[in-house]
């Protein structure tokens, strides 16, 4: 198990140290920047999904804050999500049709928006009267590297997940794997370069990383990575205590030190309901009243993220669990997409009937977009059931909660590995998205995860405070500063 990095006593910066967070001497990091930086123009550009629009426009919001002009590329369904300053730029672009099975619709997206986007942005930014000194986009949009290059300036990638994440991405791409036997699902692929060895069974490995020879879908994939690693530089929604190991790691692959950690990207204002995304789908303070009548530590929250959607049997079996155990909780619901319900096939779980009457007082029930960031920061809920998606795990460590693991795919293996097996903040409760567990397991570590002193809980705690250092004039605001004098010097 990985334990915290103890913080230096002094380093170049000039920070002295307070406990266990540093106290800049002077006055706030970002503020040397507002003159340096005032009229550097760089552009944002997302995947255009939740899990990855939300971490880059709060990204945007701290460039904001410390002086550069930022113009986000957006498409038209996507625009309620940029609730933020109206010194925010956006560009609106054409959307995709996609028509591609769910199996393949990321390659899909990621062909299409390059097919469509790319002149639009190069007609775009040769006409621009002040055209940026910079692109950031997603690590979807790797193409993007040749619409730098084209234009004749440096492309930073943006990373929505981790630098683990990234570190056994960059390997697959490089040294791909293979099995001999398909029907081996259990076959074990190890990455003994990469630190604390970890391996994965076969069916772990998103299937673009397996080596289909000749598919050109894997083949676009895998291209995207390599532009990826070719960038001029890399932005993580991470910070340094979190994946020390992985960014040291990732530096000496890439060759060169221009990889920064700046999260976690969260909201940074102190007020109880804190939006981020849509709007919540459930009056926030009818939520926080009812919150608030609980004891702390006591609620277990439980939430798949804004793409995940239980099957039939699976939400019969999470919802027996949430009786059997006796637990207080809040339980949100995905809604599916309206696309989503006309395949004939699609097997989406609803709440059993007469659920909500059986635990009533003792359960919540959201159906839609829960407010997550204020849920978990109530002092009430001590634990989060979750898939793992990145975001969903940086908003559970900032809030110091114990978090039940039940990962369905893409880089939420890897999350899963990094909480329970190296931070140790974390209890495995199940895995994929075909899994079952048990209603009577499952109970069981429910009504574990809100026990007091739990080591869990410690390490939880420990880990929040180490979030919150890094943005507050840690290692997260040095490597900020960092990146934007860098951005600065290019605009000169």
């Amino acid at each position: 198990m990985l334990s915290l990095s103890p913080y230096i006593q002094t380093n170049a910066y000039g920070y002295k140290y307070s406990g266990h967070c540093p106290v800049k001497n002077t006055e706030e990091p970002h503020q040397s920047f507002l003159t340096m930086s005032t009229g550097v123009h760089i552009v944002a550009y997302p995947y255009p999904t939740p899990g990855h629009i939300i971490p880059l426009l709060d990204l945007t919001h701290r460039l904001l804050t410390r002086g550069l002009t930022v113009t986000v590329f957006v498409t038209p369904s996507h625009l309620p999500y940029f609730a933020h300053p109206s010194s925010l730029k956006h560009l609106i672009l054409p959307a995709p049709d996609i028509t591609s099975p769910p199996q393949k619709r990321i390659v899909a997206t990621m062909r299409a928006l390059r097919d469509l986007h790319y002149p639009i942005l190069l007609q775009w930014f040769r006409s621009h009267s002040s055209p940026p000194v910079a692109i950031i986009s997603d690590f979807f949009l790797g193409w993007t590297q040749d619409l730098a290059c084209e234009l004749g300036i440096p492309r930073v990638v943006f990373s929505p997940s981790g630098a683990f994440t990234l570190s056994v991405s960059f390997s697959l791409t490089r040294d791909p794997r293979e099995n001999d036997d398909p029907e081996d699902i259990n076959f074990q692929v190890s990455f003994p370069k990469l630190p604390n060895s970890p391996a994965y069974p076969w069916w772990q490995i998103p299937g673009l990383y397996r080596s289909y020879k000749g598919d050109p879908d894997t083949e676009f994939y895998r291209n995207n990575m390599r532009a990826n690693s070719m960038s001029w530089g890399m932005v993580f929604n991470s910070f340094v205590d979190l994946e020390r190991v992985y960014f040291t790691h990732l530096k000496k692959e890439l060759g060169n030190d221009r990889v920064w950690a700046v999260g976690p990207l969260l909201p940074l204002e102190h007020h109880e309901s804190i939006v981020r995304g849509k709007a919540s789908s459930v009056q926030f303070h009818h939520l926080k009243m009812w919150l608030d009548a609980r004891s702390d530590n006591s609620i277990v929250y439980v939430c798949f993220g804004s793409s995940v959607a239980l099957t039939s049997r699976q939400m019969d079996v999470l919802a027996a669990a949430l009786e059997q155990s006796g637990v207080q909780f809040v339980l949100c619901v995905r809604v599916p997409h309206e696309d989503e319900q006309q395949h004939s096939n699609a097997d989406h779980g609803v709440i059993p009937d007469g659920f909500e009457d059986r635990v009533a007082g003792r359960g919540f029930v959201i159906r839609g977009w829960a407010p997550q960031v204020s849920i978990l920061g109530h002092r009430a809920v001590g634990a989060f059931v979750t898939h793992c998606g990145w975001n969903s795990v940086l908003e559970g460590i900032a809030a110091g909660v114990v978090m039940l693991t039940w990962p369905m795919g893409a880089d939420q293996y890897t999350n899963a590995k990094l909480l329970v097996e190296q931070l140790g903040v974390a209890i495995r409760a199940c895995e994929g998205t075909q899994s079952i567990p048990e209603s009577a397991e499952l109970a069981r570590l429910l009504a574990m995860s809100v026990e007091e002193g739990r080591p869990e809980r410690v390490l939880a705690k420990e880990l929040s405070a180490a979030s919150l250092c890094a943005v507050k004039g840690g290692s997260s605001d040095i490597n900020l500063d960092d990146f934007i004098q860098q951005l600065a010097d290019l605009g000169k």
